[in-house]
């Protein structure tokens, strides 16, 4: 770490400094857990392990499970980003079972061990499979393996593939395969099924969201509302659904889904943005950065602290955005309840590009160079790299 002479920093810069210093170690701070309660326990075996009757949707239509018993090897699974929680093997599975025979894939099931797929078996057969949660939410740290580790809850898994695990399915056409198999890892399209235009967006971050108000791109709910919507419309869980806004109701009786949706609230809200990696950033740089932020760039307009989203003070709801305001591609908004954009809260951005709802920004720089030219913020080669410096931090 670079050392900073008195002589040569402004009061304001050393002001800056401890300021970033104190905001660090506090994110550090808060990835610490707190005291777990009954429903923050409960919640977590929700989202690891509840399909809400799912079942239905991805055994009786789209007949996954025969696909898995006869063509889904270990190695095709950890190669469509399929996850292997380690804790839940003995030590030698792998010494003993083959990565290229599907037996070894329900196996992994009936072990509970594939992240965010739950199913039944028999006798050495796959009769019922449905998904959690924790597909697209969670991860693995790799410290078994590629694919193969400790649970990472809330972490997007930008290595999926949802698109091309469903296009397995026997019961699609051509047509309908050919669109989800387009999609690519990382991403998802959680409207298709309800308005048949291919537009999928990124996997999202599922930590951080204590504090705050709407968890998606597009505002239209807050948290449970899109855990709600997604538990019945895409996951395919039995529950009821009803926004009228987008034209989507769904009443299906034993309803699955609505009693669990406080619990869950409770654990989602309790997983916490993981702090930069040492090293990851230029703590001088930063400290630039972050005056910029504050001051000419004038990020924090909108990316307001401390969850840096834009809140209506008023009502404590984010303020939303049409999609000319922010240079955004329209389309998805267009399909939402809003037809707007949110300001996505700055949380863990050295962990899961590319950015965007759409992934049009590669990287942080990318980022930047966005706002920079929308804006009109006159930025140098410099003061560009500082900010991407400061992001970072977050």
């Amino acid at each position: 770490m670079r050392t900073f002479s008195v002589s040569r920093v402004s009061l304001r810069t050393i002001l800056i400094l401890v300021a970033l210093v104190v905001s660090v170690a506090v994110t550090g701070l808060k990835s610490i857990p707190p005291a777990r309660s009954a429903e923050v326990d409960a919640g977590q075996l929700i989202f690891r392990f509840d399909a809400f009757g799912d079942e239905q949707l991805w055994t009786d239509k789209l007949r996954l499970h025969e696909v898995i018993q006869v063509a889904v090897d270990p190695t095709t699974a950890l190669a469509v980003g399929l996850k292997v929680d380690a804790s839940a093997l003995p030590v030698d599975f792998f010494l003993t079972h083959s990565l290229a025979n599907p037996a070894t894939t329900v196996e992994l099931i009936r072990l509970n061990a594939v992240v965010g797929i739950v199913g039944t078996v028999s006798n050495g057969t796959l009769t019922k499979v449905g998904i959690t949660c924790a597909l697209c939410h969670s991860t693995v740290d790799n410290s078994a393996g590629l694919g193969i580790g400790q649970r990472l809850d809330g972490w997007p898994n930008r290595d999926l593939d949802p698109g091309r695990i469903i296009a397995l399915s026997p019961s699609l056409t051509p047509a309908q395969k050919a669109v989800y198999n387009s999609w690519g890892p990382g991403f998802y399209d959680p409207r298709f099924n309800v308005d048949g235009i291919n537009s999928p967006v990124l996997i999202p971050p599922a930590f951080g969201l204590q504090g705050v108000g709407f968890e998606i791109y597009t505002g239209d709910g807050p948290i449970s509302y899109w855990n709600n919507y997604v538990a019945v419309t895409q996951m395919g869980g039995q529950g009821n659904f009803c926004d009228k806004r987008i034209q989507v109701c769904v009443s299906q009786e034993p309803d699955l889904v609505t009693p669990k949706l406080p619990a869950l609230f409770d654990y989602q809200v309790s997983l916490t943005t993981p702090p930069p990696p040492t090293g990851s950033f230029d703590p001088d740089a930063a400290v630039r950065g972050r005056a910029l932020f504050e001051g000419k760039a004038g990020c924090d307009i909108c990316h307001v602290s401390p969850k840096f989203t834009d809140v209506d003070i008023g009502k404590h709801l984010p303020t939303l955005h049409r999609p000319k305001e922010v240079g955004q591609d329209p389309t998805y908004a267009k399909r939402s309840a809003t037809k707007l954009y949110r300001t996505t809260p700055l949380r863990a951005l050295w962990q899961h590009p590319p950015y965007f709802h759409d992934g049009s920004a590669a990287t942080l720089m990318d980022v930047v160079k966005h706002y920079d030219d929308l804006f009109d913020l006159d930025l140098s080669k410099q003061e560009r790299a500082d900010l991407v410096e400061y992001l970072n931090t977050f």
